[in-house]
């Protein structure tokens, strides 16, 4: 969400809503959730049909989260590759053991 706000500041509710397969509720429940922790601020804006809308912007400790996020999920693909290079290594040895070669 933090990244669907930051690439897309205009971006309404129901957008954010469809677009990672959440009701509306739950996404409004956590953009508030998102402004209370101060990661996210709105700010009113006009359409051209002068309809209220918000602008979602990430805030300084928000760009951190963000950047937080960024790392914790880079250091989990690194695991997770160095998991299945082993794997794969082993299935090799084990392939070999066995003369079938892969």
């Amino acid at each position: 969400m933090i990244r669907l706000i930051a690439e897309t500041p205009r971006v309404s509710q129901r957008k954010v809503a469809s677009s990672l397969g959440m009701s509306l509720g739950k996404a409004n429940y956590c953009i508030r959730a998102l402004i209370e922790k101060g990661f996210v601020k709105a700010e009113n804006y006009r359409t051209s049909n002068n309809k209220l809308g918000y602008l979602y912007v990430l805030t300084p400790s928000g760009m951190a989260a963000k950047a937080d996020l960024a790392k914790f999920f880079l250091a989990r693909k690194v695991r997770e590759y160095e998991a299945l290079r082993l794997e794969i290594a082993q299935l090799r040895r084990e392939s070999d053991d066995r003369g079938d070669g892969v």
